[in-house]
């Protein structure tokens, strides 16, 4: 075979193993973005960190990129049905967003098209969806939605501001899965000589039967994560843990803007916008095989002085010193 055919081979090799975003964009073809989100209560500003987080890296919508949307709108079950029609869309990346749900809907909708996940899953490695946090190995990347750790630095908290706690319940999202004590955690109640008993919910319908059994187990404090559910539902939780009078820490600062007493988490924002970088790389050639996941690093502490203050607790200044916000 002479230089030149080889040559010509191998360009020709080349371009069909090119991804497809870069090709459509050589031939002059808009990429194509799906947004798959739950959108509960307070998420609609969330993801508009995603979409400035794009025009901030150059993807102007209607101009340089396509983007569809696809909104549940709270009803989970919706999710499977818009997760298909974004895969016959031949979308060029999905953002699975806002919960278990979407994340789970965009990979049994494709296995080819890279998914970019955000506030969607604890624990991918745990739950099969990669293999590695340096090399995920398949069609998913993205952002992790907390480190294993984190409930044990909010038990820590709470026990802070309740000294005489000796008995934690944990609000748990049914839904989301099984429960399971995270080791991290366990060795923390240990520490600190702190029981830790779960609570599951299926639907809101199932939130004051659960208060009823946390109370009737004499726990002295709640801490729950920040499932879709959750959110929608955060006045009806507050109003709940108002009623039997319990503090509790939580991940996401709108419950405590909506009453609960602590908040520590990492920033939504910021994971929107850094799932924005992600789509970027994608659209610009990166397989998701290849792009790491990032953990969070960066976490905030809210603390509602006005709850405090009904139910008789007084923030230590050793917390109140670390709080990013108190609200009065």
């Amino acid at each position: 075979m002479t230089t030149r055919r080889k040559f010509l081979g191998s360009l020709a090799g080349g371009l069909l193993a090119a991804p497809r975003t870069v090709q459509a964009q050589q031939s002059g073809k808009k990429p194509r973005i799906g947004v798959l989100n739950v959108v509960g209560g307070g998420a609609r500003s969330t993801i508009d960190s995603f979409f400035q987080g794009l025009r901030d890296l150059g993807w102007d919508e209607g101009q340089n990129v396509v983007i569809e949307r696809r909104n549940a709108e709270g009803h989970e079950e919706r999710l499977p049905g818009l997760a298909a029609e974004l895969v016959n869309l031949k979308v060029d990346v999905i953002l699975a967003a806002g919960g278990p749900a979407s994340l789970k809907a965009a990979r049994d909708a494709t296995k080819t098209v890279p998914i970019v996940m955000v506030a969607s899953s604890r624990d991918p490695i745990g739950t099969g969806l990669i293999k590695s946090y340096a090399h995920p190995g398949g069609n998913i990347t993205g952002i992790v939605t907390a480190p294993e750790e984190l409930t044990g630095k909010q038990l820590e908290f709470l026990r802070a501001v309740a000294p005489g706690l000796s008995r934690v319940g944990v609000l748990w999202d049914a839904t989301a899965g099984p429960f399971r004590l995270q080791k991290e955690t366990a060795e923390v109640a240990r520490s600190l000589g702190v029981e830790v008993l779960p609570f599951e919910v299926l639907d809101p319908a199932g939130l004051d039967g659960a208060f009823g059994a946390a109370a009737k187990a004499r726990v002295g404090g709640l801490i729950f994560g920040g499932s879709p559910m959750f959110v929608r539902n955060r006045k009806q939780i507050a109003d709940l843990l108002m009623k039997h009078r319990l503090p509790a820490i939580t991940v996401w600062r709108t419950f405590a803007e909506a009453g609960v007493l602590m908040a520590y988490g990492p920033s939504l924002q910021e994971q929107f916008r850094r799932a924005a970088v992600y789509v970027d790389k994608i659209l610009k050639g990166a397989k998701p095989a290849d792009l790491p996941v990032e953990r969070p690093t960066k976490f905030e502490l809210v603390i509602n002085l006005k709850t405090a203050k009904t139910l008789g607790l007084t923030i230590p200044p050793s917390v109140l010193g670390r709080a990013d916000e108190v609200i009065q």
